[in-house]
């Protein structure tokens, strides 16, 4: 497998079924790609996404991942709970973005907002602050309430850590043996 993360956006689905995420997401699945390729396309172009067979990872649950910059675009926290009604299941979206120091986290649970935050920090500022931080973000640093502008720093890694506590860190995927085929998928037009 080839880890991404780094200045990305990407989905995490608890499921076993990456062919019910890619039609739950409107999407038209262009079939098996070698995963460098597929992780590059999804990086380097605005229509094009990678979907991962199912993962092992947080909580003994399997985890789709869906990746591509096209994620960037797209209301996350909308996404992510409309995503977990049509899913019925549990829906993470995460994002990092180091030249403008953009970071980004949400989760919904069988249709429910469970957590939205937003950090810019170019300004240093929350942008986005909904539901309570768990144990996992305060291990991170995150304290219990909305901080102050400038209280709180938030980097690139801290992202792929609440990945790996909360579904997989797509960042330690590299060289690790494959499950089965990544896929490339075409976002609607």
């Amino acid at each position: 497998m080839v880890g991404f993360g780094r200045k990305q956006a990407w989905l995490a689905i608890r499921g076993r079924d990456p062919g019910a995420v890619v039609d739950a997401l409107g999407l038209r699945d262009l079939g098996p790609a070698p995963w460098r390729e597929g992780v590059d396309l999804a990086h380097l172009t605005d229509d094009r996404l990678a979907v991962t067979p199912p993962l092992p990872g947080a909580r003994d649950n399997d985890w789709i991942l869906v990746a591509g910059r096209r994620l960037f675009t797209i209301p996350s926290t909308v996404e992510a709970v409309a995503l977990s009604v049509a899913l019925a299941t549990e829906v993470q979206f995460f994002a990092t973005h180091r030249v403008g120091e953009q970071h980004r986290w949400v989760r919904a649970v069988d249709g429910v907002l469970v957590r939205a935050f937003d950090f810019v920090g170019e300004t240093g500022e929350v942008t986005e602050w909904r539901g309570d931080p768990d144990e996992a973000e305060r291990s991170l640093g995150i304290p219990e309430t909305a901080p102050d502008p400038d209280d709180l720093l938030v980097g690139e890694d801290d992202v792929t850590r609440l990945a790996g506590q909360w579904s997989v860190d797509p960042t330690v995927l590299d060289g690790q043996p494959s499950p089965g085929p990544l896929h490339v998928a075409a976002a609607p037009d």
